[in-house]
């Protein structure tokens, strides 16, 4: 379809309350390719202006506008804080958030587009719905930043301006299959299961999974009974309740190909939701809101790494394609050993 009629067409299935990523996938697009779609003049209630870097650059300024909704979700959860970029750092193509309340681990080798959406609002009278949006190669949203009512709007249209570049095109191309991992049996597991003993930082974790060549999962199971149980999909739901009836701070992080967004702190109000058949676990906290998809949980494991301060824990979901839906694990900082009351 043309531009015209895929924005037309766009606008109607967003009428009907879908979220972008929703109404570009019913639409055969990628959410990347429905925003781009958007980009130059025309009279959609949806218009979108190319964004050039460098990222890093970008998201340091975005400090000036004040407490903003940060954004990062994969296929089946969300993950959303409010609060103000600080503290930003990077070496080449891995950057840090480390601020009171935006805590992320970027990696802008997935950052492929980013855009300067203004979308109208659903209610006459109100203001339009501003933010900043990211995408990788497939059209893939990677990070978002939103406005929000305590957000200085001149200072982030100020900066949407600053960082403009509307005579760049943008293309996405076609996700591919990633490869399959090899067999369990053609893993190295004793030496895994000594590499995995010697670690002394859960940072290390990653590297010894690509030293391996081992998928995550995969290098559970091999640790299973070790380092790694397996756990009911109800573990989410038990785990987020029990936390906000003791008021233990926890950790969750949730990844796209671009972001690790990470929060710390307690949890509250824990509102599981049936809706469409869709089975939501949702935190609808002030400042903090996750939105999980407790129906996609296909495995959970209970992980254990070693480290210099003694052994973390953490509890990771997966959906049936192997993706990691969340991570979980009890409040630390580095030096500190893991809470007794996770």
């Amino acid at each position: 379809m043309n531009a015209t009629t895929l924005r037309a067409r766009f606008a109607e299935v967003r009428a009907t309350g879908k979220r972008a990523k929703d109404a570009a996938e019913s639409l055969g697009l990628s959410e990347g390719e429905a925003i781009a779609a958007h980009a130059g003049k025309h009279e959609s209630p949806l218009k979108a202006v190319v964004l050039r870097g460098p990222w890093l650059e970008l998201l340091q300024a975005l400090g000036d506008c004040g407490p903003v909704m940060a954004l990062t979700r994969n296929e089946t959860t969300v993950h959303e804080k409010t609060g103000v970029y600080e503290n930003l750092s990077g070496t080449g193509p891995m950057g840090l958030a480390l601020g009171k309340d935006i805590d992320l681990r970027l990696f802008f080798m997935h950052w492929h587009a980013g855009f300067a959406v203004t979308e109208a609002a659903s209610q006459p009278g109100a203001p339009a719905n501003l933010s900043l949006q990211f995408f990788d190669a497939h059209g893939r949203a990677v990070h978002k930043v939103f406005c929000r009512d305590a957000t200085d709007r001149a200072a982030f249209e100020a900066l949407a301006q600053r960082f403009t570049n509307p005579s760049q095109s943008v293309t996405f191309t076609p996700r591919t299959s990633a490869p399959s991992p090899k067999a369990d049996s053609a893993i190295d597991a004793d030496g895994l299961l000594s590499a995995w003993e010697a670690m002394q930082d859960t940072h290390e974790f990653f590297g010894l999974l690509k030293k391996f060549d081992v998928e995550r999962q995969q290098s559970f199971r091999v640790a299973e009974g070790r380092f790694t149980r397996q756990a009911s999909a109800q573990v989410a739901r038990q785990l987020l309740q029990e936390a906000s009836f003791d008021g233990a701070p926890i950790m969750v992080f949730v990844g796209s190909p671009g972001c690790i967004q990470i929060h710390s702190g307690p949890v509250t109000r824990i509102e599981p939701l049936e809706l469409l058949g869709v089975r939501w676990l949702n935190v609808l906290d002030t400042g903090f809101n996750l939105h999980l998809r407790e129906d996609a949980i296909a495995n959970a494991w209970v992980v254990e790494k070693p480290t210099s301060d003694g052994v973390v824990t953490s509890v990771e979901l997966f959906d049936a394609t192997g993706e990691l839906m969340a991570m979980f694990f009890g409040e630390r900082k580095p030096g500190q050993p893991e809470r007794e009351d996770w």
